[in-house]
């Protein structure tokens, strides 16, 4: 399996306590539940993140590639 990064903003980096973590993951879906396992309020939070793959928006059934990083990005508040 693909061993990717990914980096939490916001609240994503509220909820994981951290700003990063490696795993390995063959989906976003899949990499989500490995980062979030035992850890519901991340969870809760990915459950309403926009992601990017490499720097494009990418949907939740993408499949990763080794190296790959991933930013997931809730929703931000504008003005």
């Amino acid at each position: 399996m693909p061993e990717v990064t990914i980096r939490y903003f916001a609240a994503a980096r509220s909820a994981a306590g951290e700003s990063a973590a490696t795993a390995e993951a063959a989906s976003i879906r899949d990499l989500v539940s490995t980062v979030s396992a035992g850890r519901p309020e991340l969870a809760r939070v990915l459950s309403i993140c926009t992601f990017l793959l490499d720097g494009e928006r990418a949907d939740p059934a993408t499949p990763l590639k080794s190296g790959a990083q991933v930013d997931a990005l809730p929703p931000f508040a504008g003005g």
